[in-house]
């Protein structure tokens, strides 16, 4: 039994370990194709540097590169299987993978969210100033979009609306369905009111800028407030993992004992609801709060 769990330990890190170095050859592999296509487009020979070596240099990239953090999930599980003689801490380390991509997956969209207002933000502001400098709302906005990517997805439509007389409010709406592009509803409402009632356009930007500066800043505040309970839920969470480690170092050997015995299966499935049940309802609580 000790034997097949180490065997089945040991072939699924390979495959962890597999599946981590696949999902990135593909995009290296064009990365190197495209900056050979563009030393060549920009007319440098061949023999006007020294020569490189793409092959070593990408294996070394790869020796260097970081695995996704979900998959060190499948590592830990790999190595507590050999540890314990189990293939339980596999199967759970498989199991944790999809939830920490699906925890991961959240932290880059609310990243995203939070980098589209800050360009929302510039966006405006860039926009109130060149109305303040003279130029008419249409080519105002041409200019502010150049030099900001508050528009996001929606900025061929804007832009092509404001360059040729099409309904900027409408498109500036259709923008703002994107994660963290609210204000942009805003700007589409003081667009309508300063084109249709010849109301001043750059004041209005400005009170809309100053109004996403400060919820900007509120919320930046509010999660500067719960990082304090963020870091209470992580450390009582690693509790269990430090009196294990604690329990090795007095030779009681844990592991045996939860991997190998009734009571210890039942203590630990027991421990790891309360521990997943903690954890979701922590996030809860720290999600509600910013949410208000």
């Amino acid at each position: 039994m000790g034997g097949a769990a180490m065997g089945a330990a040991v072939v699924c890190a390979g495959v962890a370990a597999w599946l981590m170095g696949d999902r990135r050859s593909g995009a290296r592999r064009a990365r190197l194709l495209l900056a050979g296509g563009a030393a060549l487009d920009s007319g440098h020979s061949a023999h006007s540097g020294p020569p490189r070596w793409p092959r070593p240099a990408g294996g070394l990239r790869r020796v260097r590169g970081r695995p996704r953090a979900e998959w060190w999930a499948m590592a830990v599980g790999a190595v507590l299987a050999v540890l314990g003689s189990s293939v339980l801490p596999v199967v759970a380390g498989a199991a944790a993978v999809p939830l920490l991509r699906r925890v991961q997956l959240a932290g880059e969209t609310r990243r995203a969210r939070e980098r589209r207002t800050d360009e929302v933000i510039a966006l405006c502001g860039a926009l109130a100033g060149e109305v303040r400098a003279g130029r008419q709302p249409g080519q105002a906005l041409l200019r502010a979009a150049r030099d900001t990517g508050g528009l996001g997805d929606g900025r061929a439509a804007v832009l092509a609306a404001a360059r040729f007389g099409g309904d900027v409010p409408g498109a500036l709406a259709v923008a703002a369905r994107q994660p963290g592009a609210d204000g942009l509803l805003g700007l589409a409402a003081c667009w309508r009111v300063a084109v249709d009632r010849g109301a001043g356009l750059a004041a209005g930007i400005d009170r809309l800028e100053g109004a996403l500066r400060a919820e900007r800043d509120q919320r930046a505040e509010l999660r500067a407030q719960l990082a304090g309970t963020r870091s209470t839920a992580v450390m009582l969470a690693a509790l269990p993992g430090l009196g294990l480690l604690l329990g090795a170092a007095l030779g009681a050997d844990p592991l045996h004992v939860l991997l190998h015995t009734g009571a210890g299966l039942g203590c630990l499935l027991i421990g790891g609801v309360l521990e997943g049940a903690g954890l979701w309802w922590a996030r809860r609580i720290v999600k509600g709060a910013e949410s208000t």
